[in-house]
């Protein structure tokens, strides 16, 4: 009986082993968030280390990753790399003190007699992520992006305050002629000093914007644009890029290398408008004699006000008003018979600029 039970014991203990498992590959999985974006002749991909294997096991032996390019359309495969980027040093420390997402980036450049070979087409890049034998599982997701090849930033990039706001100026120098595949815009931008936030102001036509004045010699054309969305009292950054446009399906945009930042104070010293159209009418019989004023409203967004002026014959001009007036009319009750009254009106803004003053009206109290 007990060599039964023992004998029982014994296939029990070995029914427990089950079949070997396989050694694991520790193939990375293939980074599904790769982008690719363009600036100039640089090409900056990024994409996420991937933390897991095939196997869905944590990634401990991490090698390179192969950078892969091709402008033959999709790839199916990595083939000739054309870069690649080392595992971080810490890697393995990293993974095991973090359980944030690691970040990869690599800068592919592009010389002009590729840009200007390929013009009018498209790259496609995708990255392979090795282990440490130099084996992987595949290519990520693909991220494309246009050829075409971009111009230098135009010059004389300038900065002007104006009544209206500030007149960013540039030199525009002949640049290729619009073609059914492309042409180019100047792409202007923005940013208060007290934030890191670029935005775009506005894109200005800049396909052959230059004009050929003989043979070989180019004029040199300085355009501006008007920016009338500032505030006052504010020190803004502008700086531009060149953008080449492929007008295919669907369209793209590369944008070229930046002008120099370029920085201004906006402060307002400009004064409104000289209000115009000023008429004195008398009244008086039956009534205590006056004589009122009006004048055609000055449309300044910023107007506080205006200030009234007086004189007769002989004397310096006084101001009547101890307040700005608000309106485009005024009455002056300060009048004495047989006495001609010349008068002017000035415009102030809400930073204390006063115009000049408007042409005099003359009238006489009887």
């Amino acid at each position: 009986m007990l060599l039964v039970l023992g004998g029982l014991t014994w296939l029990a203990g070995c029914a427990s082993i089950g079949p070997p498992e396989a050694p694991s590959l520790e193939l990375p999985k293939p980074p599904t968030d790769l982008k690719a974006v363009r600036k100039g002749d640089k090409v900056t991909l990024t994409w996420t280390i991937p933390p897991r294997t095939m196997e869905r096991q944590t990634v401990r032996y991490l090698g390179k990753t192969e950078i892969c390019r091709s402008i033959a359309g999709s790839l199916k495969q990595c083939g000739t790399a054309v870069g690649e980027v080392a595992a971080p040093a810490d890697f393995e420390k990293t993974r095991k003190t973090s359980s944030k997402k690691l970040a990869a980036s690599y800068i592919d450049s592009l010389s002009p007699g590729f840009e200007r070979e390929h013009a009018t087409e498209f790259a496609s890049y995708a990255v392979e992520v090795l282990n440490t034998a130099g084996r992987g599982a595949g290519i990520s997701n693909q991220a494309r992006v246009a050829l075409v090849p971009t111009l230098a930033p135009f010059g004389d990039f300038t900065l002007r305050a104006v009544n209206q706001g500030v007149r960013v100026s540039w030199q525009c120098p002949e640049t290729p002629v619009a073609t059914s595949a492309n042409k180019y815009l100047f792409r202007i931008y923005r940013r208060l000093e007290s934030s890191a936030s670029w935005n775009k102001l506005t894109d200005a036509e800049a396909t052959g914007c230059a004009v050929r004045v003989s043979g070989t010699d180019t004029e040199k054309v300085i355009t501006s644009f008007l920016d009338e969305s500032i505030e006052w009292e504010k020190v803004y950054l502008y700086r531009g890029t060149v953008v080449s446009i492929v007008q295919g399906k669907p369209p793209a945009e590369v944008e070229g290398d930046d002008t120099p930042e370029v920085k201004i104070f906006a402060h307002d010293v400009f004064p409104p408008a000289v209000p115009a159209g000023l008429q004195a009418v008398f009244s008086g019989p039956g009534q205590p004699p006056f004589i009122d004023l009006i004048w055609t409203p000055v449309s300044d967004a910023d107007l506080a006000g205006y200030n009234i002026y007086r004189h007769e014959a002989g004397e310096a001009p006084v101001k009547l008003n101890a307040e700005l007036v608000r309106t485009p009319a005024y009455r002056d009750a300060q009048v004495a018979a047989e006495k001609t009254y010349s008068y002017s009106v000035s415009a102030v803004d809400e930073r204390g600029n006063e115009s000049a003053r408007s042409e005099e009206a003359a009238e006489r109290v009887p």
